[in-house]
C-alpha cells in the first residue's frame, strides 16, 4: 500500500498544525523527518522553496503550505468537525488565521529570534505579540475554544505558535493575567493529540520509508 509522503520537522509550528489536521482526519502518511539545515534533495525536488511541511500525494501532486495540507486532509474527512468555524463564519475564521500567520508570526520571530533581524527590538515585538494574545484571551472567555464550543482547526492552527511565544520566557508568560489563554494552551500541550504529533522520528536517511504518521 502506498501513502502520501510527509516531509516534516518536529518543532516547526507550521508542520505541527499540518500533522494535527492529518491526525484528526485519520490520514496515514509515510513520514520523513528532516533537518532544516540539511534538507534532502528529494524534498527540494518536490518543493524547491524548501520549507516544511511538504505533502506529496499518491498521484504526484504536491501540497507545500501547512494550510493546504490541513484543509486537504479535513475536507476529505472531518470526524471531529474541525471545519465547523468556517461553516459558521468563514470570514471570521480566515481573519483569525491570517492574523496569526501575518502580524503575530512577524512579532514572534523578532521576539524569539531577535538577533537574526537587524535592529529588531525584542521587547517591542514581545509587547506587540502580547496585544494579540490578550485579544485571544478575551475570545476564549465564553467557550474556552477559538471557534466555538469545541476544539477545532482554529485552535490546532494557532496553538503551536502561541506555544512558541511562551518558550523564550516561560515564567513571564505563565505569570501573565491571561487565564483563559493559559488554560487553553496547557490543555493543548497536555492532550494526547499533542503527544502523538510530537513523537520523535529518526531523521530520514534517504532510503528508509517504514515510518508512518501517525504511529508505525
Amino acid at each position: 500500500m502506498t501513502y502520501p509522503i510527509l516531509y516534516s520537522f518536529r518543532r516547526c509550528p507550521y508542520a505541527m498544525r499540518a500533522r494535527l489536521a492529518l491526525l484528526s482526519s485519520g490520514t496515514v502518511c509515510t513520514h520523513r523527518e528532516i533537518l532544516l539545515r540539511d534538507k534532502p534533495e528529494a524534498m527540494l525536488e518536490a518543493s524547491p522553496k524548501g520549507t516544511v511541511p511538504v505533502l506529496v500525494l499518491e498521484d504526484g501532486s504536491v501540497l507545500e503550505e501547512s494550510l493546504d495540507v490541513a484543509f486537504w486532509a479535513l475536507r476529505r474527512n472531518d470526524p471531529e468537525h474541525w471545519l465547523a468555524p468556517w461553516k459558521a463564519d468563514r470570514e471570521d475564521a480566515d481573519a483569525l488565521l491570517a492574523r496569526n500567520d501575518g502580524p503575530f508570526k512577524h512579532h514572534l520571530d523578532r521576539y524569539k529570534y531577535a538577533t537574526r533581524y537587524e535592529d529588531a527590538d525584542e521587547l517591542e515585538h514581545r509587547e506587540a505579540g502580547l496585544a494579540i494574545l490578550e485579544d485571544l484571551n478575551a475570545r476564549l472567555s465564553d467557550t474556552g475554544y477559538l471557534g466555538g464550543e469545541q476544539f477545532s482547526f482554529l485552535d490546532a492552527g494557532i496553538a503551536p505558535f502561541v506555544r512558541q511565544f511562551r518558550i523564550p520566557a516561560k515564567d513571564w508568560f505563565d505569570a501573565l493575567d491571561l487565564p483563559n489563554l493559559q488554560n487553553w494552551l496547557n490543555n493543548f500541550m497536555e492532550s494526547s493529540r499533542f503527544a502523538i504529533v510530537m513523537k520523535k522520528y529518526p531523521v530520514w536517511d534517504g532510503e528508509d520509508d517504514h515510518h508512518r504518521f501517525p504511529g508505525d
